[in-house]
């Protein structure tokens, strides 16, 4: 396993990519295959940089469910490649509009190449129209073009973008509906940078809500020094929450006993139950009969396209934006970024961040070089 560890890492011919087996995901092995020759409006992109997060673990959790493996796929049903978040730079163009040298943001592969082929072209940003992708959420196809220079706040981008988008779409969703008529809000995994980011734009947007984190014991005194939350409580302290009070939860842990206990807290206190993303994947199997709302699996990228049908690509992008900079604001004494280059600490960082031995503070960036 990850026999290419002490290789070279790049040569001008091949390229790697770290394929994971989809039901054991703690098995993944670096494959080396020959650069592919360009069709005619291709572009072979030269992976840089990208974050590794517990969104990407989540990815590999729902992979097959929701078609997360179907974005750059193996050729082989039993193996993916896990999406990640980044940067890359543009060094073999069959594309008339696009220059060798030009830098992009967007979904990759984790992977040190992807060839693309870039379709709605703007000044701004492209969409890849290979073949495989057709009917595949546009978020997710859609990609940014930098120019040549790197920008401010780049990692920061890659590490919380992604997620807090999701945060945004969550409090939109919630806020549109009133909140279902509750008066709290509840969080799993609150440490989480989705939870973080959700906890922060509904503290901007929606500050009647009071806003519950629950976490590990120890990521209390982490979640408690950032001020996203009215109230703090580990997750066997979940009985100190008020009952009474009309309460929405969002589970970001995919823990069924967590979520069975939250029902049976608030009973039908609890006006909405939305489930996010996978973090304790170990403990996901399904909660059995609940009290209270049927759990509601949340997909960011179906509320994106709505929300952007309401208001507008430019409007929507702007709100995100500014609720963003909010965030990069907020935590920039909270969350440090890291940076792991070559293919055995990639693959090290994989399995680190699958097992869920990365505490909250850390945010990792991957690079090949």
């Amino acid at each position: 396993m990850f026999e290419l560890s002490q290789l070279p890492i790049l040569w001008s011919q091949w390229m790697q990519s770290l394929w994971v087996n989809k039901t054991n995901l703690s098995k993944a092995e670096w494959h080396e295959t020959a650069l592919p020759e360009l069709g005619d409006g291709q572009v072979l992109l030269e992976i840089e940089k990208y974050a590794l997060t517990a969104n990407n673990i989540t990815y590999a959790v729902v992979g097959d469910g929701f078609g997360y493996w179907n974005f750059f796929p193996t050729g082989d049903d039993a193996h993916g490649i896990v999406p990640v978040w980044g940067f890359a730079k543009v060094v073999q163009s069959r594309c008339a509009d696009i220059s060798e040298g030009e830098r992009v943001y967007g979904y990759l592969p984790m992977a040190s190449h992807l060839v693309v082929t870039p379709g709605g072209l703007s000044s701004g940003s492209f969409v890849d129209g290979a073949e495989h992708r057709a009917g595949l959420a546009l978020v997710y196809n859609q990609y940014h073009r930098l120019g040549t220079d790197a920008g401010k706040h780049e990692e920061e981008r890659a590490l919380f973008q992604p997620l807090f988008t999701t945060s945004f779409l969550i409090e939109d969703m919630m806020r549109q509906a009133d909140w279902f008529g509750a008066d709290a809000l509840v969080l799993t995994s609150a440490s989480s940078k989705t939870a973080l980011g959700l906890a922060l734009v509904a503290k901007n947007l929606s500050p009647g809500i009071k806003r519950i984190g629950l976490t590990s014991p120890g990521n209390i005194a982490f979640v408690e020094q950032t001020g996203l939350y009215d109230q703090v409580l580990a997750y066997d302290d979940l009985g100190q929450a008020e009952s009474g009070q009309p309460t929405v939860s969002v589970d970001f842990a995919g823990n069924s006993k967590l979520l069975s206990a939250i029902h049976s807290h608030w009973g039908d206190n609890l006006k909405y139950s939305c489930l996010v993303g996978v973090t304790h994947i170990d403990e996901r199997s399904g909660a059995g009969d609940l009290e209270g709302p049927k759990p509601i699996m949340f997909f960011a990228p179906t509320a994106a396209q709505t929300l952007i049908e309401q208001v507008g690509p430019d409007q929507f992008r702007a709100s995100v934006d500014k609720e963003f900079a909010a965030f990069i604001g907020a935590m920039k004494d909270h969350l440090g970024v890291e940076h792991h280059s070559g293919t055995g600490a990639i693959a090290s960082s994989y399995l680190e961040m699958l097992g869920g031995k990365v505490a909250p503070s850390r945010g990792m960036i991957c690079a090949f070089a």
